[in-house]
């Protein structure tokens, strides 16, 4: 029988390196299937309340449990492969030295990125799971019963964070390989994956709260991307022309915090082991801060005067007696209705709540802070300065700028899915589908509402673009380039978004579905290139590796797309879409042709929107509420 690639690749990885490695993995992999002891009978006396009991209970049962703990470390494992793959092409590791030399750089690669994942799924976990017990009703009848606002609060956040603090925990004996291979101490893993579980933590906490004050689940979702953006560059700006000591400006800034836990000099200057001790604990402060204002306030905002029923008004006792007629039997005037209704309520009503605003005015704040970092960089000349060592390095202001662009993809991404599940959670999906109400009536009306709602989130970026290209930054064909390819990726987002909507049953997998592909298209692709960038190696030599991560995206991408009504045009999108924006970044980045980058971009994102778009306008198969049973959040 025929061993497969990650198998063997971990054998001989482990056999060139060290023997006990697997056994590392082997309890990596043990750990996936364990049932942690807080998923006992005990747990019904736990101090968080029913709500920590019911899911402590419950995910133990769920299959995708341990999907998500395998599928997790599978991935981090098969990164460590592919840079011995790569590492190996070019040269063994045949001395000690080049053995250190590739435990820190994929330590330097892998930490990062589990602090990223994991801390941003405890965000958009916890305010998607508050979203939808307000969407269902539900929360209101927990504020119902005898509960307390601790026991809501807390245990709304405990259950949210079961899954990446059971990730994380997966995790570490697969990083506790790379010691073994030396150049990282396990003084240094234990560090990150403190500060890690502080991040994920904090960044829960804030996901929780804000999803019990905001009554949409895109608000919830998209103020707490926008929050903790603006905390983490607030710490940034404050830490900038060393105004702190370098211990307080660790306590501030995770980025930092995590680096300087990582870097091999942590364990020699007291100094930066005293910041990663103050980050830990003023992450744990701000978040007991954060809930102790959620508990406080829980029963204070929920329910919210949208919902609340108002008290009719006193009768007087002529019309008790009825010797009085009503003034008029209309509440109000009624408004007239374009030919397509779900595009009218779409721009004409506050559809997605009237505190949608509060985001455009969050998102405005960031976009601030960017616009102010590239003038400042433009007005002292530090615009055009290469930011790296890649190719022809690209300008220092490509960073800000395309940070903010991956901010506004995420934005409008959530407010696509948000449009279908907000429909679904609300009752109102069955009755549209009922109605004579075309497919491309709801698929465009939806599509173009997203657009039209989100805009301020599409043309603020594109502002900076002109003023890029009227500072001599970029030329106005690159602009123009720029254009093209904005708008086609703002077009995918949105009807990805839509796509997952229609397909998942349950709205917090479809929400964490679409943002995990967002995710992997723009992360996922970046990090398979750092790879190969930084171990420098012939192509010929790279290739296999890069295949199968690519091969692997691919594979995720299809079952993340077509698990429920697969086709051969998604079949061919979800193999192509990874090749084709590494290609595109490639190009990108090697600065030659600008024009390859952008007609990759249309002719890959394009075919996929419309591999998605056409079932939906002539099949228009939705997954319904009965659905739920088979695969839905049901135990």
């Amino acid at each position: 029988m025929a061993v497969p690639w990650g198998v063997s690749v971990g054998l001989k990885f482990f056999s060139t390196v060290n023997p006990a490695g697997g056994c590392i993995v082997s309890a990596c992999l043990l750990i996936c299937t364990v049932r942690f002891p807080p998923f006992n009978r005990r747990v019904k006396t736990s101090m968080l309340g029913p709500v920590f009991n019911r899911e402590a209970m419950v995910v133990p049962k769920r299959p995708k449990t341990y999907l998500s703990r395998g599928v997790y470390v599978l991935v981090l494992f098969l990164l460590l492969c592919t840079g011995y793959l790569v590492l190996d092409g070019s040269r063994s590791l045949q001395t000690t030295a080049d053995s250190a030399r590739f435990g820190g750089w994929m330590f330097a690669l892998l930490s990062p990125l589990q602090l990223l994942v994991l801390s941003s799924l405890a965000a958009v976990g916890a305010a998607s799971s508050v979203a939808q017990e307000k969407d269902r009703r539900t929360l209101l009848l927990l504020l119902m019963t005898r509960l307390s606002g601790f026991e809501v609060v807390v245990g709304k956040l405990t259950a949210s964070l079961l899954s990446p603090l059971s990730m994380l925990v997966c995790a570490l004996p697969l990083f506790l390989v790379l010691p073994l291979l030396g150049g990282v101490s396990p003084a240094q893993v234990l560090s990150v994956f403190v500060v890690t579980a502080a991040t994920i933590v904090f960044a829960g906490s804030v996901g929780t709260v804000v999803g019990l004050w905001r009554e949409k689940t895109f608000q919830a979702i998209a103020l707490t991307v926008l929050l903790l953006l603006m905390y983490m560059a607030i710490a940034e700006l404050l830490t900038i022309g060393g105004r702190f000591a370098d211990s307080v400006a660790l306590a501030l800034s995770p980025p930092r915090a995590l680096l300087a836990a990582a870097s091999p000099l942590a364990s020699l200057s007291s100094e930066t082991a005293i910041g990663i001790g103050y980050f830990v604990v003023v992450s744990i402060l701000m978040s007991i801060a954060i809930l102790v204002f959620g508990v406080l306030k829980v029963r204070v905002w929920n329910p919210s005067r949208d919902v609340r029923l108002k008290a009719p008004e006193v009768e007087t006792s002529e019309e008790m007696q009825g010797l009085a007629e009503p003034a008029s039997w209309k509440v109000r005037q009624a408004r007239p209705v374009w030919k397509n209704p779900i595009l009218w309520r779409e721009i004409m009503t506050w559809a997605y709540g009237r505190k949608v605003v509060v985001i455009r005015v969050a998102f405005v704040a960031l976009f601030l802070l960017v616009a102010g970092a590239l003038y400042a960089q433009i007005q002292s000349g530090v615009a055009m300065e290469p930011a790296g060592r890649i190719g022809r390095a690209l300008p220092t202001a490509t960073l800000p700028l395309a940070a903010l662009g991956v901010v506004s993809l995420v934005l409008v991404n959530a407010l696509a899915v948000n449009a279908v599940t907000g429909e679904r959670d609300g009752l109102a999906l069955d009755l549209l589908l009922v109605t004579d109400l075309s497919p491309s009536e709801f698929v465009f009306g939806k599509l173009l509402g997203v657009l039209y709602v989100a805009k301020e989130m599409i043309l603020l970026p594109l502002a900076l673009v002109v003023y890029m290209a009227a500072n001599g930054v970029m030329t106005i064909e690159n602009a123009a380039y720029v254009f093209v390819g904005a708008m086609t990726l703002y077009v995918f987002v949105s009807m990805l978004g839509i796509h997952s909507g229609l397909n998942y049953v349950a709205g917090r997998t479809a929400t964490l579905a679409s943002l995990g592909t967002v995710f992997f298209l723009c992360v996922g692709i970046a990090i398979c290139m750092t790879i190969m960038v930084s171990f420098r190696g012939a192509f010929q030599l790279q290739l296999a590796p890069f295949l199968v991560m690519i091969l692997g995206g691919g594979a995720a991408l299809f079952a993340s797309l077509g698990w429920r009504n697969p086709s051969s045009a998604i079949f061919a999108a979800s193999f192509l879409l990874p090749l084709i924006t590494f290609y595109a970044i490639t190009q990108f980045l090697l600065q030659t042709d600008h024009l390859f980058v952008v007609f990759a971009l249309v002719v890959g994102y394009g075919f996929t929107t419309a591999a998605m778009m056409i079932p939906a306008l002539s099949e228009f198969d939705v997954s319904l509420e009965r659905d739920r049973g088979a695969g839905g959040d049901s135990a």
